[in-house]
């Protein structure tokens, strides 16, 4: 008996094709490269920062040049997170995806979304205390537990995600992500480290709010490798329709966040993890262990 099922077209991914598996495509990959850069980046602007901090006269307390290194790290964390939205979004409306390509943007999200917020974090739990050895040991337990979580989460979704998984033509029908995404749980951390900065800029003696990162960062990577389901919006696109109301209300707040900065990108980040969080609660109760889909 024939088989009807029509070959798969360029623009159609074939799971057992090493070939379409390891494409390259351009456009995708450059930004894939940038988010990547930019990750490095904020890496080096850590250590660099923490360089500084040591060299200071007063232990405890973080000079202005070092705040400014740290500040540089977290825009390149934010740079990486655009480069990080517009390489999937050119793959999908170019219909040039590829398992090279998603394998290839997990690697780079491991080090612009999960090593630079940890040495970040990391680096600012041991400086007022002079370089503490219980410190050190306790900041390098926390920042590794949000590598390993962000690293996790990453793996699960190129799991889930894998081709050979999915049902011959069938599509999944929800859109969400399961756990909190590594970008935007790096952007929480992020942008409340912009906060904490904006406040150290103008106080010294307010070094001691920085002792409430290490709950932070723990709580967003246990929020990674949870099964709380975040909206992802990659169903948006050029032909989506909106009503008027709500793109005035996207609109607002993007300028709020332009025109706010810190203020509004803290809240636009806490919003969207307590979204899910009062969304998961409403429809399973407190959360707990469940089936991944």
């Amino acid at each position: 008996m024939a088989n009807d099922t029509p070959p798969p077209t360029d623009n159609e991914a074939d799971p057992y094709s090493i070939e379409q598996a390891s494409r390259i495509y351009f456009l995708p990959n450059l930004m894939t490269a940038g988010n990547l850069f930019c990750g490095l980046a904020a890496c080096l602007r850590c250590i660099e920062a923490s360089f500084i901090a040591r060299g200071a006269e007063a232990v405890g307390v973080i000079p202005p040049e070092a705040i400014a290194h740290y500040k540089d790290a977290i825009w390149y964390i934010f740079g990486a997170m655009a480069f990080d939205a517009l390489d999937g979004r050119l793959a999908r409306m170019g219909g040039k995806e590829s398992l090279f390509g998603a394998e290839f943007d997990s690697l780079a999200d491991v080090v612009s979304f999960g090593l630079a917020p940890a040495l970040m974090v990391f680096f600012l739990i041991i400086r007022p205390a002079g370089g503490d050895q219980t410190l050190l040991s306790v900041g390098g337990l926390i920042g590794f537990i949000y590598l390993l979580c962000a690293a996790i989460r990453l793996a699960r979704f190129n799991v889930i995600t894998h081709p050979l998984l999915q049902k011959p033509g069938s599509k999944s029908a929800n859109k969400d992500f399961i756990g909190l995404p590594v970008p935007a749980a790096a952007g929480t951390v992020a942008a409340l480290m912009l906060f904490l900065l904006n406040l150290l800029s103008n106080d010294k003696s307010l070094q001691w709010i920085t002792l409430g990162l290490p709950p932070l960062l723990l709580l967003v990577a246990m929020l990674m490798v949870s099964t709380v389901r975040y909206p992802s919006g990659k169903q948006i696109d050029l032909r989506t329709k909106t009503k008027l109301t709500t793109l005035v209300l996207y609109v607002a707040v993007g300028a709020a966040v332009v025109r706010f900065k810190e203020y509004g990108m803290i809240i636009v980040c806490l919003g969207y993890i307590f979204y899910g969080l009062a969304r998961h609660w409403r429809r399973h109760g407190p959360i707990k262990r469940a089936p991944l889909v």
